[in-house]
């Protein structure tokens, strides 16, 4: 005799029991979400206001919650003020540069391509001057017909705030050993000073931004071997220092 099956009972109820656990589970992960964010932000008044009330919802129990948000990774000292320091720079060498097209404006007026050069550097504006329009050979005194030269050039050098201002003779390498100067040395020093009384008569120049030194032949810029070389080594330069360094310190 067959066995007859027994029917399932049919309940007509549907087993939610999984509800729970799926609940629980998706209320950590919006609370590990608003945690990794809370984390992420500067704002410690925020996190911690998300903080008790979540651990209000958690039955007031102790969880991640309660955990300590990190701290901030602290700032690099060298990085301090960088910005302003970067600004501050870039400001003065912006400065800087417009003065370079002034003189460079001067040149062009006057037509004294052939005898000037500008040169932005490292230590400030370079403006050269070759001495063979300036002096006479184995001489320190300026040409008279180029006294209105260094007034005016002294013009160009009045500046809001002060600038200090270096006067630099250089000479080629031939012996100078005459009844005036034992050296190239001495040569080249008195060219600059010379130039220098001579911009400082100006009324507005004030004396103490200004100084004067001679390299000689020490600091050529071409070779001495040639004609060419020699009068491009013959040389005064005016250097318009900075006020400011790439690091944001004064220059001093």
């Amino acid at each position: 005799m067959a066995r007859r099956r027994k029917r399932k009972k049919d309940s007509g109820e549907v087993n939610e029991s999984w509800l729970l656990p799926y609940a629980d589970l998706m209320t950590l992960l919006l609370a590990l979400f608003i945690v990794l964010f809370a984390s992420s932000a500067v704002d410690m008044e925020k996190f911690n206001k998300i903080s008790t009330v979540f651990n209000e919802i958690f039955d007031g129990g102790q969880g991640i919650m309660d955990q300590s948000a990190p701290s901030p990774a602290p700032i690099p000292k060298d990085s301090v003020g960088e910005g302003e320091e970067n600004t501050t720079y870039i400001e003065d060498q912006k400065s800087l540069s417009e003065i370079q097209n002034r003189v460079d404006e001067y040149i062009a007026v006057y037509e004294l391509e052939n005898q000037f050069e500008t040169t932005m550097t490292d230590e400030g504006l370079l403006v050269t001057i070759r001495d063979s329009i300036l002096f006479n050979p184995g001489k320190a005194d300026i040409k008279p017909e180029y006294f209105p030269l260094a007034d005016e050039l002294s013009e160009l050098l009045v500046f809001d705030p002060p600038r200090h201002i270096v006067v630099t003779g250089h000479t080629d390498d031939v012996p100078m050993n005459n009844n005036e100067f034992s050296s190239n040395w001495e040569l080249s020093v008195m060219r600059a000073v010379n130039f220098l009384k001579l911009m400082v008569n100006h009324d507005q120049v004030d004396p103490l931004l200004f100084s004067a030194k001679g390299y000689g032949e020490f600091q050529p810029i071409a070779s001495n071997e040639t004609a060419e070389g020699r009068n491009k080594n013959r040389r005064v330069e005016i250097l318009i220092q900075p006020l400011v360094l790439q690091d944001g310190s004064s220059y001093e």
